[in-house]
């Protein structure tokens, strides 16, 4: 379910992206396709939101948003590398002029002392450059997801 915030982000990501004649698309690993989620809870979102990937293994990071085995073998699934390879392939692959990506540890498992539970890499690619950025969220799976799907609808305020 979409939170009542979180609808309110998609809305204003959405009305960036009507005054750009921009559409999104997404590239969820952690997430899985809760970003997309949330950007289709807004009436209208088909004027500008094109789709996401949800690609949760190394398999299918690599064979639909391209992400290269040498970057996943070299930096890992999480890692600024990963993210921004993700947010350009998805960018390429579907023709918007944006895109977003998410990859982290959401737990209660998996992390390590280099790579933490609620460590989570954004990438994202645009017209302008690729860019990545990393947050530590804290709680549990639910509130890592909940925080990165926030955090990725305010993606736009990066290159503003």
């Amino acid at each position: 379910m979409v939170t009542q915030s979180q609808h309110e982000l998609a809305q204003q990501i959405g009305r960036w992206l009507v005054t750009k004649k921009w559409r999104i698309a997404t590239a969820e690993s952690c997430t899985a396709g809760g970003i997309g989620y949330a950007l289709s809870s807004v009436a209208g979102s088909s004027q500008w939101f094109e789709g996401g990937f949800i690609t949760y293994s190394n398999a299918l990071k690599q064979r639909l948003v391209d992400v290269p085995e040498a970057t996943l073998q070299e930096f890992g699934a999480v890692s600024s590398a990963t993210a921004e390879a993700m947010a350009k392939g998805a960018r390429e692959n579907t023709g918007t002029e944006l895109a977003v990506a998410v990859t982290g540890i959401a737990g209660p498992a998996g992390g390590s002392v280099e790579k933490p539970i609620g460590l989570v890499w954004f990438g994202l690619a645009w017209p302008g450059g690729v860019y990545s950025w990393a947050k530590q969220f804290s709680g549990d799976r639910a509130a890592v997801r909940e925080a990165t799907i926030s955090e990725a609808l305010r993606c736009y305020e990066k290159i503003s």
